[in-house]
């Protein structure tokens, strides 16, 4: 979910056996979302007929299979709505053979494209000129996305005042998966038991949104009125602080907005962007976690909302699973 003022949704994934499907994406797309870690013979393939790539991971002897697919979502009422996402793959990072990175970018508001774009590109940019990636990769994704978010503030060509975008970020070191998110899309992972056999999916981020009781209570120590658009507009009751949970109630989320204003809408408590909800508590550091690869970990997707506005992360896993396995 973006803000009211429009948002692109995106469903990308990348990743180990990685594909990305776009915008809102049409849940018959979603089997292709999907990333995939494990041992490969080095040619190129094709995965669901759309090419996968391979690059190695020499110091843990496997390879990472990955493929993207973004699309626009479907929106009738505006058949012209343009795709917002976008994604960025850059492998072997500062010539390193085994550190690659992975990135899907859900832009939002009249200039969404734009700041996604710039997003993607500069975010990388940044963490390939820091030195200390590889020792200290949370502290250098910190930086490099307050770095970013610093830059488009003062980008004189693109308007961030009420637009930004959320990222999911994934950077491969060896055998360790370093996640950095930002906002409501998501990275998941499928881990099968081995005991049991059973796959079952891991989320290897938060969404960041109201429904949240610490980041609820971090925007609202800001300033920020948290309120659906049927509270704000006199439908139901503000004074009701509680919208159940994201996966049963999403309709109409709880959202930011300033205290005597009907603006920004956002569904989400953290961006890249978004100059105007900086004010009321939307921040762009990232939450960052990490994962030491086994043998059990099967695959890995990364995907905006467009997805997972739909689907739980279990239900993603469930229609990747007999196209990769």
């Amino acid at each position: 979910m973006g803000c009211v003022h429009g948002t692109g949704r995106k469903c990308c994934g990348h990743h180990p056996k990685t594909l990305s499907s776009s915008e809102g994406a049409d849940i018959r797309d979603v089997g292709d979302v999907s990333n995939h870690i494990h041992p490969h013979e080095d040619h190129q393939v094709v995965f669901n007929e759309r090419s996968l790539e391979i690059t190695r991971v020499p110091s843990h002897n496997f390879h990472l299979e990955y493929s993207v697919l973004t699309q626009r979502g479907y929106y009738p009422d505006s058949p012209d709505k343009e795709n917002q996402d976008s994604f960025c793959i850059k492998t072997q990072l500062q010539g390193n053979p085994n550190l690659h990175f992975f990135g899907v970018f859900d832009g939002h508001g009249q200039f969404g494209t734009q700041c996604s774009n710039f997003v993607k590109d500069r975010l990388v940019e940044i963490l390939a000129n820091d030195l200390t990636l590889s020792e200290d990769p949370v502290k250098a994704y910190n930086s490099a996305f307050l770095a970013t978010n610093s830059e488009l503030h003062d980008s004189i060509e693109i308007d961030d005042s009420m637009s930004g975008t959320t990222a999911i970020t994934v950077l491969v070191i060896g055998g360790t998966l370093y996640v950095a998110n930002v906002g409501d899309s998501r990275a998941v992972i499928a881990v099968k038991s081995p005991t049991s056999g059973v796959i079952s999916a891991e989320d290897l981020s938060c969404d960041q949104t109201p429904f949240r009781k610490d980041e609820y209570q971090r925007v609202k120590d800001c300033g920020a009125r948290v309120l659906s658009v049927d509270q704000v507009e006199g439908l139901k009751d503000p004074s009701v602080q509680n919208w159940g949970d994201e996966e049963n109630d999403g309709g109409d989320p709880p959202r930011l907005w300033v205290q005597n204003g009907m603006y920004p809408g956002t569904a989400f408590t953290r961006s890249v962007g978004d100059n105007t909800a900086e004010k009321i508590g939307v921040v762009a550091v990232p939450e960052v976690s990490m994962v030491q690869l086994t043998p059990n970990h099967l695959f890995l997707v990364v995907a905006s909302d467009g997805v997972f506005e739909f689907l739980s992360s279990q239900a993603v896993v469930n229609m990747v699973r007999p196209v990769i396995t």
